[in-house]
């Protein structure tokens, strides 16, 4: 019988982390902070979740090879297991989706999943494949707007979308190493998405200095990781900046949440990464 921690290492447990903050953003900028937050962050998880079984069921032949440690090539998860737990994730996850936000989340969600499916059993191993992951990650941040006005908050679904964009080009290249190039694309890439993380409507006093500041920790973590494979592409500081975009993500989303003028709870967000870093440590996000 597979353990708890059989399947916490399944679906990434740690790394969702990353992902309530996509919510939180997308309502903050649509002015739909309300109760209806919680459950959609909530839904959110279960189908990153999901997202993580699916991709690890995808890639079973493939792990055998390069990462028999995993739970299905060694054993400790069998295929069919794996497969049930993400269908059952992913329905409980549009499930929560519709009871929460009703027909206007659900307009999100679906494609959502749909789109979490695509990547993990057709496009992962294509070139559309850092695309697709970046589209899953824009339409979580739209879920959360869904009880306001969505059009808001495109710019911070944009904003996420590019950074998974840069996370997932340098995953591509988490066994074999990258060339120098690549890290030098992602980390321009990823201060654009810095400058995109402080633009917004000016204020003044104490609060204003909280977007610029989440963002350089943001950029301090993540851009750090991949100057250091620009230096030494190998594959052990491809995994190190991979790990560090997806921990370092809620920093990004608090930023984003902070510039809508919700600072204490764009720092609340924000405090989600250096638990993701810690619990990383023990359970692998990637």
């Amino acid at each position: 019988m597979p353990s708890l921690g059989d399947f916490a290492e399944l679906v990434r447990a740690p790394a969702a982390l990353s992902v309530p903050g996509d919510v939180v953003a997308g309502a903050a900028a649509a002015g739909a902070l309300d109760r209806r937050v919680p459950g959609l962050a909530g839904a959110s998880v279960l189908l990153y979740w999901a997202g993580m079984a699916a991709n690890d069921w995808a890639d079973r032949h493939l792990d055998a090879v390069e990462r028999p440690e995993r739970p299905i090539p060694s054993g400790r998860i069998s295929p069919g297991t794996a497969f049930g737990v993400s269908a059952g994730l992913t329905a409980a996850g549009l499930a929560l989706a519709g009871l929460t936000g009703g027909r206007r989340a659900l307009a999100v969600a679906v494609p959502l999943a749909g789109a979490i499916w695509a990547y993990d059993v057709k496009a992962k191993n294509t070139a559309a494949g850092p695309a697709v992951m970046a589209a899953c990650r824009g339409l979580d941040v739209l879920l959360g707007a869904t009880g306001g006005k969505p059009l808001r908050a495109v710019p911070a679904a944009v904003t996420v979308a590019a950074h998974t964009y840069t996370v997932t080009e340098l995953s591509r290249r988490e066994v074999s190493g990258a060339d120098r190039t690549l890290p030098r694309v992602t980390l321009a890439g990823t201060a654009v998405v810095a400058a995109a993380a402080v633009t917004g409507p000016r204020r003044t006093g104490w609060r204003a200095w909280i977007p610029a500041a989440l963002t350089a920790w943001y950029v301090g973590q993540y851009g750090t990781a991949q100057a250091r494979v620009a230096a030494d592409p190998a594959a052990e500081r491809v995994r190190a900046a991979v790990g560090a975009g997806i921990t370092g993500l809620p920093a990004l989303q608090g930023a984003l949440v902070a510039r809508t003028g919700n600072g204490v709870l764009g720092m609340a967000v924000a405090a989600a990464a250096p638990l993701g870093r810690r619990l990383a440590r023990k359970l692998s996000p990637t």
